[in-house]
């Protein structure tokens, strides 16, 4: 916390008293989640699956859909009846054995791969995501290809690990990952054309959901939905713009006492005046609004994100084209908005 201690306390109001263990009354999170006919609830962490009986516990009295967010490593212990009633699952894992480990520790990869092998065969039907995280190596596609051949993933998508920290920001390293990531990009985008030309539409969020709106000609605000279409509820039953938020007073929208229509709103006006808005949202609003990157590290941040909206854009008349010859549909692109994957890496 030194960190924000130093770059953060004049610009926000903290509050660290947060226990890591949830207190909610499971009967006022149900009262408050049947204000909205809409209502998702997803596990998120830290790692949900610490809690188990609690997980449990929300699962029997409470009727919505069920997401999860998780690393995976525990999810052998969770029963399959209630495995069952989480209809997506975000696992946490960033590509080979070698580099899965490196981030998060020996053994990871194995124990994750394992785990899911064991719901499938226990005869998990859910969707699971692949939830990368893309740090200081910018090998994306052979990172993804790796994943794919295990053919345990039903669909994919990543967060580049950059403007999230103050002391990590070289200016010469992030632009020789950024100059990589980009090639990476174009490799991966020609790899899905491939497939779309063969009637199959791989789900690389990234890739699906700019795609999607294009195709559509939809306008987004923040992809994630944080601080108007998404929440975190916090383990004390406060109601936060997001997750990595959760200590921060200024992004408080409620409580579980709340309306979840009169849940206060968060925007990022930093963005209006780019033309790139409509389709990225503003990326992050802890991003935007915390800068703890220097501005041409964000810039250069913004120049990937750009980047890879115009390379889509270029094969959308191809795609508009399969579309017509009813190779691929126009609702192959369609996803559920919100419930976790990072559009915007």
């Amino acid at each position: 916390m030194k960190e924000f201690d130093n770059q953060l306390d004049k610009k926000f109001d903290f509050d660290f008293s947060e226990p890591d263990k949830t207190q909610i009354d499971i009967q006022k999170l149900r009262r408050f989640l049947e204000k909205d006919k809409k209502a998702v609830l997803v596990f998120y962490g830290g790692e949900p699956l610490l809690e188990l009986e609690k997980i449990k516990q929300i699962i029997d009295n409470i009727s919505v859909p069920f997401r999860m967010q998780t690393n995976g490593k525990l999810l052998n212990k969770l029963p399959i009846n209630y495995l069952n009633k989480i209809d997506k699952i975000l696992v946490s894992i960033d590509g080979n054995k070698k580099r899965t480990d490196y981030n998060r520790g020996a053994g990871t990869y194995d124990s994750v791969l394992d785990n899911i092998k064991q719901a499938r065969k226990q005869g998990y039907k859910g969707e699971i995501v692949a939830r990368m995280t893309i740090s200081e190596f910018p090998d994306i596609f052979n990172q993804l290809k790796n994943l794919m051949d295990t053919k345990l993933f039903d669909s994919y998508h990543w967060q580049i690990d950059s403007g999230f920290y103050k002391f990590d920001y070289n200016k010469s390293k992030f632009e020789k990952f950024s100059n990589e990531y980009n090639s990476q990009i174009k490799k991966l985008i020609k790899l899905w054309l491939k497939e779309l030309k063969k009637g199959k539409v791989i789900k690389f969020y990234p890739l699906l959901a700019i795609a999607d709106s294009i195709l559509k000609n939809e306008k987004t605000l923040l992809r994630c939905g944080a601080g108007y279409a998404g929440y975190a509820i916090s383990t004390t039953g406060k109601i936060v713009a997001c997750p990595i938020m959760n200590s921060i007073k200024n992004f408080e929208a409620g409580n579980l006492d709340s309306n979840p229509s009169k849940l206060k709103k968060f925007s990022i006006e930093e963005c209006d005046l780019c033309d790139y808005k409509n389709l990225c949202g503003g990326r992050c609003l802890y991003w935007r609004k915390a800068t703890l990157w220097p501005e041409e590290g964000d810039k250069q941040i913004c120049k990937n994100i750009k980047f890879l909206i115009d390379e889509i854009r270029k094969v959308i008349p191809e795609i508009k084209e399969l579309i017509k010859k009813k190779i691929i549909s126009e609702k192959d692109f369609e996803y559920e908005k919100y419930f976790g994957p990072e559009i915007i890496p």
